[in-house]
């Protein structure tokens, strides 16, 4: 009884994402760019399996548990991409399922990562489909479900606390869990239009400003040119990506209580924006540095122009480039690696790790020493001047060991299909970073494409453990999870 109360919420989650897809069919119609067709088709195939499943399961709608919210999650992650499929399998003919899947998972889990070429030459509405894709998944389709849907207010929180990184699982920033999906949602959208004025101000046009806008704020590297943001050669407009990415990679619980409380104070006394905001200036001034101490540029100028673009938009799991960072000297991108594994800010659109456990587990490892050296001490592991309870502790390390392992898995499998080593260690890291470019024959000159299936689809699941942060997919797939 519990999987069809499952998918009869699962059922009305697909009648919504139908109704999303009339925005790129909208523009497909005003813009006349002869893809209207391939929007209809989707939109009826996609409404009518939600009505479908909808009339098979509607009598067993009932107050979800937590299994069944961690469920819903899974299904939702995993069957959307399906349906997401829809629009480019019918326009771009000659694209695989594989690489289709791939482009929807790599959307909606907002990584940036494409198998496409001649992005210049789309239709301009399916550009606009792909940055749509991202901004949904950016602050995630559960809690747009949450904040619109009233029949998902019935055990919104399962949902919610399935959905949210760990640390505003158990965080109400409104009484009810609508709301607190709602006033999200409202300060994401505010920032969306904010960066796609910034952009047109810049110097987009506003088909460009408003995709852009939409892949900035999701922190997903899709662009509607090959070239990406070397397309247009501008300072001013990877100022403009950079101030943008950098707010979008913050937790969006602080900006809604600084909108909220109409005061900047809780930017201040926010442990992970200040630690975040501090390494990536660190790193940004570091790699510029090695860069003209190397040679790669002339100028501390350009150094730090384009070791600013491409460090902030590897950290905060972006994957925008103006440059091929992938001939850089290695330890520039490898440095930069690192970072998109730990530097983005819970409750952010950005993925990896997140800042507030990297905190934790290198605050374990200076309590373990302190152990060593004074075995009877009391000193509990402190973020932001509050104790951390050890089994938030030991769930920290949990998760990294399986993230870790999960690098390794991933590794393994892509070498073991062919991939040479540094391809396939950068695109498991890229991967479950939802980050986009890596290195090697994945580095941002080139696209997912040249993987074969295979790998494509290893990516794929990458993906979708790292946006869904390894244990809400990994926990459906236990026995225990099974049993009643």
């Amino acid at each position: 009884m519990r999987l069809l109360a499952v998918l009869h919420l699962l059922s009305m989650v697909l009648v919504l994402f139908a109704g999303c897809m009339l925005v790129p069919l909208a523009f497909s119609l005003a813009l006349r760019d002869g893809a209207h067709a391939a929007y209809l088709e989707s939109i009826l195939a996609t409404a009518v399996a939600g009505v479908a499943l909808w009339s098979a399961s509607h009598r067993a709608g009932r107050e979800l548990q937590v299994r069944d919210g961690f469920l819903l999650v899974a299904l939702v992650w995993t069957v959307l991409p399906a349906f997401a499929t829809l629009p480019l399998l019918l326009q771009l003919h000659g694209l695989s399922f594989t690489d289709a899947y791939f482009e929807a998972v790599s959307g909606l889990t907002a990584s940036g990562a494409t198998v496409l070429s001649g992005l210049d030459q789309l239709p301009p509405s399916l550009n606009l489909w792909r940055g749509f894709m991202i901004w949904l998944g950016g602050m995630g389709v559960i809690v747009l479900a949450v904040a619109i849907l009233p029949l998902l207010g019935v055990g919104g929180s399962q949902l919610f606390k399935a959905e949210t990184p760990t640390p505003m699982k158990d965080t109400k920033l409104t009484p009810r869990i609508a709301e607190t999906a709602k006033g999200l949602w409202l300060v994401y959208f505010g920032l969306t239009v904010a960066c796609g004025l910034a952009y047109y101000w810049a110097g987009m046009t506003w088909l460009d400003a408003l995709m852009h806008a939409f892949t900035t704020l999701g922190l997903g590297g899709f662009s509607t040119h090959d070239a990406s943001y070397a397309y247009w050669n501008s300072p001013r407009i990877e100022a403009v990506a950079i101030v943008f990415m950098l707010i979008a990679a913050i937790n969006f619980a602080t900006h809604f209580l600084a909108w909220h409380r109409q005061s900047l104070r809780v930017y201040r006394v926010d442990p992970e924006a200040k630690l975040f905001l501090g390494v990536t200036l660190i790193s940004v001034l570091g790699v510029a540095a090695y860069l003209v101490l190397t040679g790669t540029y002339p100028t501390i100028g350009a150094a730090l122009r384009y070791a600013a673009f491409n460090v902030v938009s590897i950290a905060t799991t972006t994957g925008y480039a103006n440059t091929d960072f992938n001939r850089w000297p290695i330890f520039a991108p490898l440095w930069m690696l690192f970072l998109c594994s730990f530097a983005s800010c819970s409750g952010s659109t950005g993925s990896g790790m997140k800042m507030i456990r990297a905190q934790i587990l290198f605050k374990q490892l200076f309590r373990e020493l302190l152990r060593i050296i004074h075995p009877r001490v009391y000193n509990p592991v402190k973020v932001g001047g509050r104790p951390v309870e050890n089994n938030v502790v030991f769930a920290v390390l949990a998760y990294v060991f399986v993230y870790v392992s999960c690098i390794i898995v991933f590794t393994l499998l892509l070498t073991l299909s062919g991939a040479d080593e540094v391809t396939a260690f950068s695109a498991a890291v890229v991967s479950l970073n939802n980050t986009g470019p890596g290195l090697g024959k994945v580095g941002p000159g080139s696209t997912y494409a040249v993987l074969n299936d295979f790998q494509v689809w290893v990516c794929s699941l990458g993906m979708l453990l790292g946006r869904l942060e390894l244990f809400t997919l990994l926990v459906v797939l236990t026995p225990a999870f099974w049993r009643k």
